[in-house]
């Protein structure tokens, strides 16, 4: 039991350490690399959208 803790815990210490290694790379995105990142989750989201309801059309086609 105890050995199973010395391991838990140093793997949560080494997920720590990497995720403070990430976090410093990281930074800010700028106005237009935010305004981008908004318009292709939003076109995706569109097409997504787009996609399921022509599967719902279809279906509600098929069962007339």
């Amino acid at each position: 039991m105890e050995q199973e803790k010395q391991s838990f815990g140093s793997k949560l210490k080494s997920f720590l350490l990497q995720n403070k290694r990430v976090l410093k790379v990281t930074r800010k995105p700028n106005k237009e690399e935010y305004k981008i990142t908004l318009k292709v989750a939003g076109l995706g989201t569109l097409l997504i959208g787009f996609v399921g309801f022509l599967i719902y059309l279809a279906g509600a086609l098929i069962t007339k």
